[in-house]
């Protein structure tokens, strides 16, 4: 409740005569001056001044002196002093008697005081008397009473009236630092800052209202101007909030600040915080000190961090420790634990039993958990989903399948947009596979970029001739599309670079390329290789190649080893590699190898 009345004022240092050599104190001074005006008040209100008996009143019941403080204050509400009277009612509140200090209030409120308006206010509110409650907290905030404006907003806040923003921004403004905090939390709110879609302005109202509250020593608001400014990326000043915040006891905020001192390289700081909010019962510092061992291999002190957390309500300690038993094998407590947290709610845990489920054969068990989870919003649970209706063979498991990989090609995934591109590509749909693959592309999927290097290569013109009919090469995006999965490990990409480099004439590219691809595994890539070395002379080195590629089921470089051994006359030889070459095809070295083979037994036979 408010006290009224003006505060005892310091006597002049200049007005004490010092009989020592010392100089007093400035507490000194500020003592002997308060004693004085005491005594100043109590002289003067003996002889009946009721403003000097009000003021003492008030002096005395700000220091807790009660029985001191109420017969001057009676006597100056007889006098008719409002103030006096609003003191008064304090006084009885504080010692227990509400009605008698609402009477008194009631008085003082009708003389005028808004303090008493907001005490009388309050006094209704508490009873549950609410009209009675919004009449004298609204005279308290019309006569701009910053204590009464924020009770009204409370109250009319709590009842749904639109009119609670008014009185919470009057508050606010007159510098109540609790009404500052809800007002930018409620514009945060309206304007979606937390899901960070607000515009610049909205950014800025809410900024400068958690400012002001956070200035004033609130905590809470110093964590949200944090989150701000770290949002914002300007992390020096939001560890100073955090750090502030932390230090009046908000446990967010020393879990925040433990982040961004782990993002900054620090961990052992970081762990002193989190380990600070756990002890207070923050489930995610509590999850964040678990990961942080569970790095170290020290399981046993993840598991006991990661229960803590599950322990305070935070449902990641479940699927945490769903994790930690999958990563030693526990298989068992791994279901378990995921089944904790996704009955919970958890998406990511429904994920990981659907996939657990999954590798142990139970199909049917999977799918309704990759189903929830893909409802609740995770990407993996859409794209497994796809994964799993695109595995049967019904129309109807193809459509669903499209639909999973489409939903997760919308929220970013990248190999869900490339699944989503080739089934476009086989329905026809050049221009949607197209929008597909580049997206599946710029995410880096090296197939992705394969195939749509292919989509634009099919589009490309054939390249114009120089005015001396000389071929000129300009690199397009299609070749740079190839480049990009080439360099990604795409062993067909690699070909098909070592092709087009081949074709400007760039022998040693075409080579690196080729002998890439090849070391890889691509018998395309050691086919072609051995026909550059040939070309360039070196038949043993290209023989070697085209064994690779023909052991790897290459019917050409079978065909071409085959007439190898023929030229040097091994001809058993050449004919074991010309049926190994009729055997692989396809349909055309079939025929050449077939006719190679005969020519090769009637020799041998002759």
């Amino acid at each position: 409740m408010d006290v009224m009345g003006d505060k005892a004022t310091l006597f002049e240092s200049g007005r004490f005569v010092q009989t020592s050599g010392e100089e007093p104190t400035r507490d000194e001074l500020s003592d002997m001056a308060d004693a004085e005006e005491e005594v100043r008040l109590g002289l003067a209100a003996q002889s009946g001044d009721a403003e000097a008996a009000s003021v003492l009143g008030a002096v005395l019941l700000r220091r807790g002196d009660l029985d001191g403080a109420e017969s001057h204050l009676r006597a100056a509400t007889a006098a008719g002093d409002r103030a006096a009277a609003n003191n008064l009612g304090v006084l009885l509140h504080q010692r227990g008697y509400p009605e008698e200090a609402a009477g008194w209030w009631r008085i003082a409120a009708v003389a005028g005081s808004a303090a008493a308006g907001h005490a009388l206010g309050r006094y209704h509110r508490e009873r549950g008397d609410e009209p009675a409650a919004e009449y004298w907290l609204r005279q308290s905030a019309e006569q701009g009473h910053v204590l009464g404006a924020y009770a009204l907003a409370d109250l009319l806040e709590h009842r749904g009236d639109v009119g609670a923003a008014h009185w919470m921004r009057a508050a606010a403004e007159r510098g109540h630092r609790e009404a500052a905090y809800r007002l930018a939390r409620s514009l945060d709110r309206a304007a979606g800052n937390e899901e960070g879609d607000g515009s610049d302005n909205a950014v800025a109202e809410v900024e400068q209202w958690y400012r002001q509250a956070a200035a004033r020593g609130h905590r809470r608001a110093a964590l949200h101007l944090g989150a701000i400014l770290e949002k914002r990326g300007e992390l020096k000043e939001a560890g100073r909030w955090y750090l502030t915040s932390a230090k009046d006891g908000e446990a967010r905020a020393a879990c925040a600040l433990g982040f961004l001192l782990r993002d900054a390289g620090d961990t052992e700081s970081a762990a002193v915080w989190w380990l600070r909010a756990a002890q207070d019962g923050d489930g995610n510092a509590a999850n964040a000190l678990g990961a942080l061992h569970a790095e170290r291999g020290e399981t046993q002190t993840a598991e006991r961090w990661y229960r803590a957390a599950l322990d305070a309500g935070d449902d990641n300690g479940a699927y945490n420790l769903g994790l930690l038993c999958a990563e030693q094998g526990r298989t068992a407590q791994a279901e378990q634990w995921y089944r904790r947290a996704a009955y919970a709610g958890h998406r990511e845990a429904a994920n990981a039993l659907a996939i657990l489920l999954l590798q142990g054969g139970d199909t049917t068990g999977a799918e309704p958990w990759f189903s929830k989870a893909a409802e609740a919003g995770s990407v993996d649970a859409a794209f497994n989903l796809g994964i799993l209706h695109s595995g049967r063979d019904t129309a109807q498991d193809a459509r669903m399948a499209l639909r999973w990989y489409e939903r997760a090609a919308a929220a970013g995934h990248t190999e869900a947009a490339l699944q989503v591109g080739i089934a476009r590509l086989r329905e026809g749909d050049e221009q949607e596979a197209e929008r597909h693959l580049r997206c599946a592309a710029g995410g880096g999927s090296a197939e992705a970029a394969y195939r749509l290097a292919t989509l634009l290569d099919a589009r490309r013109p054939p390249e114009p001739a120089h005015e001396l009919g000389e071929i000129v090469h300009e690199k397009t995006e299609c070749e740079e599309w190839y480049e990009r999965a080439a360099t990604q490990g795409h062993r067909r990409a690699q070909v098909r670079v070592g092709m087009l480099a081949a074709a400007r004439g760039d022998v040693v590219e075409a080579a690196r390329w080729y002998r890439t691809a090849a070391e890889a595994g691509s018998r395309n890539g050691a086919f072609n290789l051995g026909l550059l070395l040939a070309r360039e002379g070196s038949e043993p080195e290209a023989a070697m190649w085209w064994t690779r590629a023909a052991d790897a089921g290459h019917g050409r470089a079978a065909l071409r080893l085959a007439l190898v051994y023929a030229r040097r006359g091994e001809l058993a030889e050449g004919q074991r590699w010309a049926d190994r070459a009729v055997a692989l095809g396809p349909a055309e070295v079939s025929e050449r190898a077939g006719r190679l083979r005969d020519a090769l037994r009637e020799e041998l036979s002759a």
